[in-house]
């Protein structure tokens, strides 16, 4: 995440985040931040990005000012999202459903968070903008904890946020999706890489990027295994994603994920047809400095998912 990404005019129309940041209005959210505001060499106001600290006050500052979050921190260790890219998922998803409700964005829509992580930032962040209610779901106790540090803080979460812990590390939505409940989406933000050593590299050429060496302290993006690799990587994720929701069609009106690599979504389709999906949508974003993408799928007609909400 950087100062000049947050200017970009790629993000979604509705994202709060698409001019630069306020560094004014910020360190009045947060003044903590405060002690991390320098000037960048061409005279604006920054902080750096490659200080963890700095980063973390930052999102404290952003999810204050913008979302009304007055407590939020994150452990040592845990993934620090960007928040403009993940807000963007969110108005992306909410552009889908819309798709089902004549054009206008439901209200009161229940969504399931796969892997909601200690920062528990998609349900924070959607139930601002939307009034959507979140189960988060995450097979990490000490990510669970801290999230729900998180919503307890902040006592008007208790009604739109409730975290469940997956208990069994090779399923996605069993034990998660219980009987008799419906969600309109779920969304989820898959381990990227296919191994630590393959994490390890990334990081290293995050490094490199931003023109520090080897012996540089943890930085902003760090993250636990579950966060940053599984087996197989990102595809393997989708796919197991993909052959589970057939079981859960009828409760969830879209399933929907990140894509990071465009070489994947070939395949990815490939196993959505497979799967019988009756619709299938591509949305493409700004993730920071990279492209990403949203795939989404529903094995109902919009006529269907619409009896099955009702």
């Amino acid at each position: 995440m950087n100062n000049r990404s947050a200017s970009k005019d790629v993000l979604h129309p509705r994202n709060r985040h698409r001019s630069r940041y306020d560094f004014a209005a910020l360190t009045g959210a947060c003044t903590e931040l405060a002690a991390y505001v320098r000037r960048s060499p061409a005279g604006e106001l920054t902080i750096d990005f490659a200080d963890p600290d700095a980063v973390k006050l930052l999102n404290q500052a952003l999810l204050a000012h913008f979302y009304g979050i007055t407590k939020w921190h994150l452990p040592e260790g845990f993934l620090c999202p960007p928040i403009p890219g993940r807000a963007d998922y969110l108005h992306y998803l909410a552009d889908i459903l819309a798709e089902d409700n004549q054009g206008h964005i439901p209200q009161q829509a229940d969504i399931l968070d796969i892997g909601v992580g200690a920062n528990c930032i998609y349900p924070l962040i959607g139930q601002f903008e939307y009034g959507w209610r979140f189960t988060g779901s995450d097979i990490d106790e000490d990510a669970l904890r801290n999230a729900g540090e998180i919503v307890r803080a902040n006592p008007y979460l208790g009604r739109k946020v409730r975290l469940r812990r997956q208990k069994n590390r090779t399923a996605i939505f069993e034990g998660v999706i219980h009987a008799g409940e419906y969600y309109a989406a779920t969304m989820c933000n898959p381990p990227f890489h296919d191994s630590e050593a393959a994490a390890r590299a990334g990081s290293e050429r995050k490094r490199r990027n931003l023109g520090l060496d080897a012996r540089t302290p943890s930085l902003n993006f760090g993250g636990r295994q579950q966060e940053l690799w599984c087996e197989g990587g990102e595809v393997a994720f989708i796919l197991q994603t993909i052959a589970e929701s057939q079981r859960y069609a009828r409760q969830v009106g879209w399933f929907t994920t990140l894509v990071s690599r465009s070489d994947n979504v070939p395949t990815i389709l490939r196993a959505l047809q497979q799967a019988g999906a009756q619709r299938v949508v591509k949305k493409t974003m700004a993730q920071g400095q990279k492209q990403s993408r949203i795939i989404g799928w529903c094995f109902q007609s919009a006529r269907r998912a619409r009896t099955l909400r009702e």
